[in-house]
């Protein structure tokens, strides 16, 4: 069974060492590394291109591209590895995904990548930023893939992919409460905009902190680790508001009507 791991805080960043480590500790399972060169945090989806990208090999077999985590995917489920993995994995990013924040990060977009292409993928994350208790994550990390390992067997009819969010608490291994499936929560508007003049003389802006939890109750992803738990979030990709689809069937057979066309 073939794992292929990517991340966004880059090939040499101590989340994605951790988690190649844990998973091929599992046996019989043939884990590989495709991850960004640098730091591509908040990419999201983002692919590359108008510019060529370029894949090498660090010193510990981990090959790496100047793109994004999703360029990375990409790249190797098109051509790369020569293969079709069967589960695609990214982690462990260093800070939390939850809530809102679900849709910006990079870890995120490269699990996502996966399941576009039809492979079941799962997004890791620790909560907080820093790596500590890193090696606990990891294992936890371990446990979930060893338990999913059967629903992944290649002899069977393929089933539908699932990708799955996965926050980790920095606690150690002992004050880890088990795992829990959670909705994603809702954080605020994030702060404001920090402005600071260059040694030029220009103004310039970073993007400012995230909002602090809005809706943290009990059944979210907030809540779910704040009490210990490695949260488990399955995501779906269909954006469609589903709900609101008969409101605005009226203005587009009002716009469709003969003579309303451009003048």
């Amino acid at each position: 069974m073939k794992i292929l791991i990517s991340n966004d805080d880059g090939h040499q960043a101590p989340g994605i060492v951790a988690l190649f480590n844990a998973l091929k500790a599992l046996p019989g399972l043939e884990v590989e590394v495709v991850a960004p060169e640098h730091n591509n945090s908040a990419k999201s989806n983002a692919l590359t291109l108008h510019s060529p990208l370029y894949v090498h090999t660090a010193h510990n077999g981990f090959r790496y591209v100047n793109g994004t985590p999703a360029d990375c995917v990409h790249i190797a489920l098109t051509g790369l590895l020569g293969y079709r993995p069967d589960l695609v994995v990214s982690g462990i990013n260093n800070g939390a995904t939850l809530g809102d924040d679900t849709i910006s990060p990079g870890t995120v977009g490269a699990a996502m990548e996966g399941y576009l292409f039809g492979i079941p993928a799962i997004a890791f994350s620790q909560t907080e930023r820093g790596w500590a208790h890193l090696d606990a994550a990891a294992d936890k990390a371990a446990e979930l893939v060893a338990q999913l390992l059967p629903s992944l067997d290649a002899s069977k009819p393929p089933a539908a992919p699932w990708l799955l969010n996965v926050n980790i608490p920095n606690r150690p291994a002992n004050e880890l409460q088990g795992f829990k499936v959670a909705r994603l929560g809702r954080r605020h508007s994030a702060e404001e905009v920090i402005k600071q003049v260059s040694p030029r003389g220009e103004t310039m802006y970073w993007i400012g902190n995230a909002g602090a939890a809005k809706d943290d109750a009990e059944g979210t992803d907030f809540h779910a680790a704040l009490n210990g738990f490695a949260t488990i979030t399955p995501l779906q990709v269909d954006l469609t508001d589903h709900e609101r689809l008969p409101y605005w069937a009226p203005l587009a057979a009002q716009l469709s009507k003969p003579g309303r066309g451009a003048a």
